[in-house]
């Protein structure tokens, strides 16, 4: 998609061959030259990553508007159940499946064997475009009881309702914080003393590609080809088939329009924030938007 981190082309990025180091380097000496922050340490997710018979997958989405995720939850489990290889429409319930496994499942000496001997692979999306999509699934009409909470929260705090006009039905019956307001609450700098929830913590924290070499780091805005490209890497193109996964298009109309909403202001305070992914993963700089 772009020269993120070493990737030059317009599809995935293949970091298995001679000079792989170059796949970070250039986006990890960025990192480290930032003051002021804590770039590039392991979390306490283990990465987020996903094991599978010597396949590890960074989760960088989440169930609705997500990187591929069912996709490749569904390859996952497909080389779970191992040779000859099953279709992938096999496997119905894909979510919350017990044959998917956690790394930080294991002991921390099997954690680090497999980090330095299975493939790794990420999806990575737009920053901001991720961020437009976490919106529209967790503070709009969500009625999971924890964004419940946060909706009413955000909303007493920047989006000038008071505590009696925020109730519970109110909050799962189509009031939710406007898009200014959920920017509002990262920036805040009182927000920013914990670890943002997974859906919109930057990816570079979420992932650690620092630290953890991937092998490929495909993109979401050319799925169907770097998923293509990522099975041949596997030498797995012809044995299995992976369905047309379902892609959200947030085009630049629609990104334009939700950051109407936001002063310049606290676009800059934003992009600040996710500035390591824009700059590792290859997505150039949204002058457009920091411009006004």
């Amino acid at each position: 998609m772009s020269d993120g981190i070493g990737c030059h082309g317009t599809s995935g990025c293949d970091c298995t061959g001679v000079g792989s180091q170059d796949c970070y380097a250039a986006g990890c000496s960025f990192l480290h030259v930032c003051g002021g922050l804590q770039c590039c340490s392991p979390g306490s997710e283990a990465a987020a990553l996903w094991d599978s018979n010597s396949i590890l997958r960074c989760v960088t989405g989440y169930r609705r508007i997500q990187v591929a995720c069912t996709t490749w939850k569904r390859f996952m489990l497909i080389l779970m159940q191992g040779e000859p290889y099953r279709d992938a429409m096999f496997f119905r319930v894909v979510h919350r499946n017990p044959m998917l496994k956690h790394l930080d499942g294991n002991s921390r000496r099997e954690s680090k064997a497999k980090l330095k001997h299975y493939r790794k692979f990420l999806f990575v999306r737009n920053p901001f475009v991720r961020l437009i999509s976490a919106y529209r699934d967790k503070m709009r009409n969500n009625k999971e009881p924890y964004y419940v909470k946060l909706n009413k929260l955000i909303l007493e705090k920047y989006g000038n309702q008071s505590h009696s006009a925020n109730t519970t039905a109110e909050l799962t019956s189509g009031i939710f914080p406007s898009f200014h307001n959920f920017i509002q609450y990262l920036i805040d700098r009182k927000t920013q003393r914990k670890p943002f929830d997974q859906h919109w913590r930057p990816m570079y924290q979420l992932c650690d590609p620092c630290l953890i070499k991937y092998d490929f780091i495909g993109y979401q805005e050319t799925l169907s080809e770097d998923a293509e490209h990522f099975l041949r890497i596997l030498k797995l193109d012809n044995d299995i088939k992976l369905p047309p996964a379902y892609i959200n298009v947030t085009t630049k109309d629609v990104v334009s329009a939700y950051f109407k909403q936001v002063p310049i202001e606290d676009r800059k305070k934003l992009y600040q924030i996710y500035e390591m992914d824009f700059e590792l993963f290859g997505y150039p700089k949204p002058v457009e938007l920091l411009e006004g």
